[in-house]
């Protein structure tokens, strides 16, 4: 177990970790946080398109992640 952990730290450290990260598009995280919040369905493009009614929903997003 130790050599193992030893060869990870040593591929961190000389930043060549192997496989591959996962990708992921601004829309995905979009997607992602709408269904958190039981907004999943909604047709979030449309509403991006009003400024106003997009920001009332960003805020009421981002006060339901504070802790």
């Amino acid at each position: 177990m130790t050599s193992l952990l030893n060869t990870l730290c040593l591929q961190i450290l000389l930043g060549k970790p192997e496989g591959r990260r996962p990708r992921f598009r601004w829309v995905d995280n979009i997607k992602t946080d709408l269904q958190e919040v039981g907004c999943g369905y909604m047709d979030w493009i449309g509403l991006a398109q009003d400024r106003d009614r997009w920001r009332k929903l960003v805020s009421a997003v981002m006060s339901l992640r504070v802790p």
